[in-house]
């Protein structure tokens, strides 16, 4: 597509890493290609069939290999500060959920590598579609067309298209809706962002925009926020922010579509099996390949400024989560703590967020309290 063309509707880069983003969620190849005429085909493990991974091998000629993160080569027992790649030449496609995500790994093929700048690329493809971050590459001669009709994505497509669209929100939709316990509130609708849905903003009362406002950054949760899981307190901070807001007089709830702290809500279900077999929430995303936290706040900041909010005072337990809104852009004047109710199901959850991700949470003072 050419770029004069291109730019009429977005800007460029962000669009080929839409397009990117889409193709490896659908399970087809994509083309990632970096410096000195570098190019690397890939597909995603977690959207991959055993007939697309066995066509992908097949065009392979068995150079083919899976791209695991330093964090799942660590529970391998590798240190692999760049990731890893094991090679599949003769590897079945039953065998990788064992290499790549499962806790009983199979046998380690021989001859892994360490990863580079198109591996890296090719994970935070995956990440921008929720997808795991086990990628089956396959390096490429400049000469070499056989992937050159699946859609291509460079390295410096990413850099530049992430960071236009992390201030890319458009407002589009407003009104008013009352909700029970708090009343009247208004619902704005933001659009933008590359390969997200749409994000909410619910402004409670009549905040002083110009002053510092009250605000929770609150990530989705479907199974707290919804249907009352135990094994968080999601929802309980959800309800209680939007109470908060009432009683300081009004702010403003964004709602991000940041499922499983960033992860997405089916490797959210892998985590939660493995912490149902005796895990902590970290370690149970350390199998998956993931970091500890991999939520973004672009949008965020991008939101509250649409919204005309330069300061704020966030509701939050997370010293982390102030820390990155501040990287982001956003002037976080204090933190407001906000707590959920313990439970003998998120005990262990709260106890995780405390010791190991800095939380500011007394979970023996929550237990006292509850009894």
């Amino acid at each position: 597509m050419p770029a004069a063309f291109s730019s009429l509707f977005g800007d460029p880069a962000a669009i080929r890493c839409e397009r990117a983003v889409a193709e490896l969620r659908s399970g087809r190849p994509v083309l990632i290609t970096g410096e000195a005429q570098q190019r690397l085909a890939v597909i995603a493990l977690d959207s991959a069939t055993a007939r697309s991974f066995d066509a992908f091998a097949g065009l392979a000629d068995g150079r083919h290999y899976l791209f695991l993160t330093e964090t799942r080569a660590r529970v391998l027992g590798m240190e692999a500060p760049h990731g890893v790649r094991l090679p599949l030449r003769g590897v079945q496609f039953d065998a990788l959920p064992s290499l790549g995500y499962l806790r009983e790994p199979g046998p380690m093929p021989a001859g892994c590598s360490a990863g580079d700048a198109l591996d890296a690329g090719a994970v935070e493809l995956a990440r921008l579609g929720l997808l795991l971050p086990a990628m089956v590459g396959l390096p490429l001669d400049p000469a070499d067309s056989r992937f050159d009709a699946a859609a291509q994505v460079a390295l410096c497509d990413l850099a530049e298209g992430a960071a236009h669209a992390a201030h890319d929100y458009e407002l589009v939709a407003r009104s008013p809706v009352p909700l029970r316990d708090i009343g009247m509130t208004t619902f704005a609708v933001f659009r933008g962002g590359v390969a997200q849905r749409d994000q909410v903003a619910i402004i409670v009362g009549q905040p002083d925009l110009s002053a510092v406002v009250p605000v929770r950054v609150h990530s989705s949760c479907l199974t707290g926020d919804l249907f009352g899981s135990l094994k968080c307190d999601c929802g309980d901070q959800l309800r209680r922010g939007l109470h908060k807001l009432k009683e300081l007089g009004g702010g403003v709830l964004l709602y991000l579509d940041q499922e499983g702290r960033g992860t997405g809500i089916a490797a959210k279900m892998r985590a939660y099996g493995y912490q149902h077999d005796g895990l902590d929430t970290i370690d149970a995303d350390a199998q998956l390949g993931f970091g500890a936290d991999e939520r973004r706040y672009g949008s965020a900041v991008a939101m509250l400024r649409g919204l005309g909010i330069a300061r704020i005072a966030l509701l939050s337990n997370n010293p982390t989560k102030a820390q990155r809104l501040r990287n982001a852009g956003m002037d976080v004047v204090e933190c407001i703590p906000v707590t959920g109710d313990i439970t003998t199901e998120n005990e262990h959850y709260l106890r995780t967020k405390a010791e190991r991700a800095g939380h500011l949470l007394d979970v023996d003072a929550l237990i006292q309290a509850a009894q």
